[in-house]
């Protein structure tokens, strides 16, 4: 064979072989059977399953503005913060292991996303309580999508996307535009500065937008990646993908981002976008674009609305190519594309040149003012923001904004429906009429003709669970965000009695642990203070008694006596005070602990607490009856370097205050403003702020202050010479100043920056050395008084100690007595914290606000968590716990609750017991009691609260508050919640009763 003939075979065969691939390639072009087959077959047994228990197959997404928004990508994170609260995975996705080698090559997984989505938090009867989604406005179905909107999107954005044929079209790759794009990307290698035009459909532009990173194609592969990813998307559900395309333009227009405006945040999709950029309401709009649709011609002024609702969503579709650019400028650009693509689409026939010139006539006006949102009902939305601020602090997502986009289900322990009732009823309270229908008006209660406007009602209410307490209810009629029952610090008044009733009854628990099995020769034995009237009490019944258990000794502890005379004088908290009763009738009675606590006699209360303080500064494990008695005891130089330090830092504190804005010359002047002036005055005060002063800046000063020099040199060197070298205390005395204010002033003259921790650090030595005199023994009675303080501060820390491990929420105690009267304060939900553990039986149970979380429903992610393992810790003896239960049911029985007794009966007639403590708070300025006042008094605000327990299955506090301006102007005390607790409770009971919603 010639070689001609070779090389034309070759070349017709390469030709053939040519013109083969061509057809093929044109072939799959226009019927895409190949690659249909090849994604059906990719995809194919790529799904998941949700079951039982936590799952070893499910793999989160790593990025994507749609994942991380959706709470998908951050979903390991709220797992591992949720399992140390309690929370275990009850059912789990479980990704077949083909979606599992998806993703594991790089593919975002397929499945059917959602387009909206949001945090739904609900009741014990799973009726929503909170219920967001994002985008607010979309398209459930395509069906539902105007026409005319459809045809501009394909027009704008992917022409063939619907075509019918082929019926198994990849709606990833329109080959027109691909093969442009990827021209235009290789000549821009040749030359970089020439543009690209992009190669997108629809569905990649979907897959970018929702899971690239950022929502942007940074390179070739990410691009290949967002074909492929749409590719098994389109096939998943056969190879016929017109369905699926028409999703495909619902999915688009429902979720497209549209840049972010203030005030509204992030916007997604049309409906959203209609709204927030040009104030227009999704419905309308749609109604608009079918109007007309079978040809009929329009009115001019049905036109003219349809044309500018049509430029408007035009203009959107056209936006999201630059959203921030077009939607936050000036218009301009847009407005120009836009009238560009109404005239485009008319030469296709796609809109009538009518509408085009309506439209074309029409301005666009971006960024309409925006509306006027209602304002929230706070009352009624109380207990849902108290839930979402809580779900917050579980997951770390501090921003309501972005824990409301997650996608996630919240069951709560609430009972909407008696919230909703409770809220109802304290609102309403607010008017003369209801306050009187509920009895509110009357003696201890509200004066005739009082407005109860004013009042600051407040509800709590849990029920008992197996494993924890069930919050029900938690209202306040306080139309603000604020939550009264958690959010301040209150003078809840004798509530406090409880709190040191508690401790009380703990401390004889435990000498009994301590002394309970000792014999009564050992007893006698033992060496006790004679400061210590509770550990003498204890020896003495253990001696006596033949029934050691620690019921008999509790409730011998209930009846030991206190005098209720206002008479005496008591030295506590650094001071003498004097405390006075609510019924003074009682002044002259000398009764048990038990009736003081059931009528709440405040003296009887301030000698317990008298008691419980010395027990612990002179009883038990401390010695500090010999300390004080030995001046060689060590610990007293400990102690009284703890004083200085403590007294010291509380001067400089008040020091800081006075000098540290000021310049160091206007400090000087005016600690010497202050000084009565004298040649040593001022030599000891100028050595110590300026240490090395000259002895003409000396003479300056003594000129300055004095109007007169030294007499000579030699007066001016023995003005040095004796001062400069005293002591900084004997400076400070000489001075007529405190010796640390003159510390401070020097040493913020050399350290102008200063912070108060800068200058506590620096002072440490100084503190110790003005208060050397105090360490001399010829000083005892002045140490001895010290050292009291310090040891009383330290039985107060201690007692402190016992109110926290109890849910006392702060973290200091006022250390005086009074502090058993309510002088500390306390919060309404920490009181039902504390009666909690009382009515189960000393148990600290979890509160249990949200009972499970349930994530990414209908998802390959979807997790549900239910708290499960909350631990619960026993915080008081069980034998304490009956005891103040018992106590507080006398309260209700023939104490200061009485109003109470046989008001809740349950649905057989028989009587609910119901226990509790009342409380009632004065917060005044300017008042010492019934010794006398130190100025005009004012009267900061009024409380009244009642902790309470109903039969073994309820709990929980109610509350009214008033404050200033308007608390000078009321006298009620805790009677009013208790009336308003028996108003309530016969309204509340029925609904909580419902079935649906009990206890687990």
């Amino acid at each position: 064979m010639t070689r001609f003939k070779k090389v034309f075979w070759i070349g017709g065969g390469l030709a053939v072989l040519g013109a083969l691939a061509a057809y093929a390639v044109i072939n799959e072009l226009k019927t895409s059977r190949w690659q249909s087959a090849l994604w059906r077959d990719f995809a194919k047994g790529a799904g998941y399953t949700v079951e039982a228990g936590a799952s070893d197959a499910v793999r989160f997404p790593q990025t994507g503005p749609y994942d991380e928004r959706m709470g998908y990508h951050d979903l390991p994170g709220f797992i591992q913060r949720l399992q140390p609260e309690g929370y275990v995975i009850t059912r789990q996705a479980r990704m077949s292991p083909r979606l599992i080698e998806l993703q594991e090559h790089g593919l975002f997984i397929p499945y059917r996303e959602k387009n909206q989505a949001g945090l739904t938090v609900r009741d014990c009867r799973n009726t929503a309580l909170l219920h967001t989604r994002v985008p607010s406005r979309a398209y459930e179905r395509f069906e539902e999508v105007p026409p005319l909107l459809v045809s501009a999107l394909l027009f704008v954005e992917d022409r063939h996307l619907l075509d019918a044929e082929p019926a198994q079209r990849n709606p990833a790759i329109d080959p027109e535009r691909f093969a442009k794009a990827a021209a235009e990307q290789a000549l821009r290698v040749l030359s970089p500065s020439r543009s690209a035009t992009g190669g997108s459909t629809l569905a990649t532009q979907i897959e970018k937008y929702r899971h690239s990173p950022h929502g942007r194609t940074v390179s070739v592969r990410e691009k290949l990646r967002q074909m492929a990813s749409a590719s098994v998307r389109a096939y998943q559900d056969g190879e016929d993908t017109l369905a699926r395309r028409r999703q495909i333009v619902v999915d688009y227009l429902d979720t497209v981002p549209l840049a972010a405006r203030p005030g509204m945040g992030e916007v997604h999709g049309l409906g959203d976008g209609l709204w927030t950029w040009y104030g227009r309401d999704f419905s309308e709009v749609n109604r608009l674009l079918v109007d007309n649709a079978e040809g009929a011609a329009p009115t001019p002024e049905a036109l003219q609305r349809q044309a500018e609702a049509f430029k408007q969503a035009l203009s959107l579709m056209i936006a999201q190519r630059r959203p921030s650019q077009h939607l936050l400028g000036d218009g301009t650009g847009l407005s120009r594309l836009t009238d560009s693509y109404l005239r485009l689409m008319a030469e296709a026939g796609l809109i009538s040149p009518v509408l085009r010139d309506a439209a074309l006539a029409v301005p666009l006006h971006l960024r309409p003012p925006l509306p006027a949102m209602p304002r929230p009902d706070f009352v009624q939305r109380k207990a849902a923001t108290a839930l979402r601020t809580h779900i917050s602090t579980l997951l770390n997502v501090p921003r309501a904004y972005d824990l409301e986009r997650l996608d996630m289900e919240a069951e709560t322990s609430l009972d909407s429906q008696a919230q909703a009732l409770a809220a109802r009823v304290l609102t309403s309270l607010q008017a003369p009429a209801a306050a009187k229908s509920a009895g509110l008006y009357g003696h201890h209660l509200l004066d005739p003709g009082a407005d109860p406007a004013p009042l600051i009602y407040s509800f709590t209410l849990f029920e008992r669970g197996a494993q924890a307490n069930l919050l029900r209810v938690q209202a306040d009629n306080i139309d603000q965000p604020f939550d009264v029952n958690q959010g301040a610090r209150l003078d809840l008044g004798s509530t406090a009695k409880l709190r040191t009733l508690v401790s009380y009854l703990e401390l004889v628990a435990e000498l009994h642990g301590r002394w309970g099995e000792l014999s009564p020769a050992q007893l006698s034995a033992l060496k006790t203070s004679p400061r210590d009237p509770l550990g003498a009490w204890a020896r003495q019944y253990l001696q006596r008694t033949k029934d050691r258990r620690l019921t008999p000794m509790l409730e011998a502890a209930m009846e030991r006596k206190y005098s209720a005379n206002p008479g005496e004088a008591f030295f506590t908290g650094g001071g003498l005070h004097q405390f006075e009763n609510f019924e003074r009738s009682r002044n002259n009675e000398f009764m048990t602990v038990r009736e003081g606590f059931k009528h709440s006699i405040n003296l009887v209360f301030i000698r317990l607490m008298r008691d419980l303080v010395r027990h612990r500064m002179f009883g038990g494990a401390s010695d500090a009856e010999s300390m004080l008695q030995d001046p060689a005891d060590p610990r007293r130089r400990e102690l009284l370097a703890r004083f200085a330090d403590r007294e010291g830092s509380a001067f400089l504190i008040r020091f800081y205050r006075k000098y540290q804005r000021l310049p160091a010359a206007d400090a000087e002047a005016l600690l010497l403003r202050g000084l009565k002036p004298s040649a040593p005055r001022l030599a000891s005060a100028l050595f110590t702020i300026e240490p090395d002063a000259s002895d003409a800046r000396l003479d300056e000063l003594l000129t300055q202050r004095l109007g007169r020099s030294a007499p000579s040199p030699r007066a001016l060197r023995a003005l040095r010479t004796t001062y400069s070298g005293l002591s900084l205390a004997d400076r400070g005395y000489v001075a007529r100043v405190h010796p640390l204010e003159l510390w401070l002033v020097g040493h913020l003259r050399q350290h102008p920056g200063a912070t108060l921790t800068d200058v506590l650090n620096a002072s440490a030595g100084e503190r110790q050395e003005v208060y050397a005199w105090l360490f001399k023994t010829r000083h005892k009675s002045a140490q001895d008084k010290r050292l009291r303080e310090l040891v009383e501060l330290d039985a107060f820390a201690e007692i402190h100690r016992s109110w926290q491990r109890v849910g006392y929420p702060f973290e200091s105690l006022t250390p005086s007595y009074a502090s058993a009267i309510g002088a500390s304060g306390d919060r309404p939900a920490a009181l039902a914290e504390l009666m909690g553990i009382i009515a189960n039986n000393g148990e600290r149970r979890p509160t249990q606000r949200v009972g499970a979380l349930h994530f990414a429903r209908e998802t390959p992610y979807e997790t549900r968590l239910e708290q499960r393992n909350a631990s619960v810790e026993q915080v008081l003896p069980a034998e304490v716990a009956a005891t103040v239960r018992r106590a507080l049911f006398a309260v209700v029985q023939d104490g200061t609750a009485r109003r109470l007794k046989g008001s809740l009966v349950d649905a057989n007639g028989r009587i609910i017991e119901i226990g509790g403590k009342t409380g009632t708070g004065d917060h005044r300025y300017g008042h010492n009691g019934r010794s006398g006042r130190t100025g005009a008094e004012r009267k900061i605000s009024r409380s009244a609260t009642f902790v309470f327990m109903i039969g073994d299955r309820y709990f929980g506090t109610i509350m009214a508050y008033v404050g200033e301006p308007y608390a000078a102007r009321y006298r009620f005390t805790s009677a009013l919640p208790t009336q308003l607790l028996k108003s309530l409770g016969p309204q509340l009971l029925p609904v909580l009763e419902r079935s649906g919603c009990g206890g687990d």
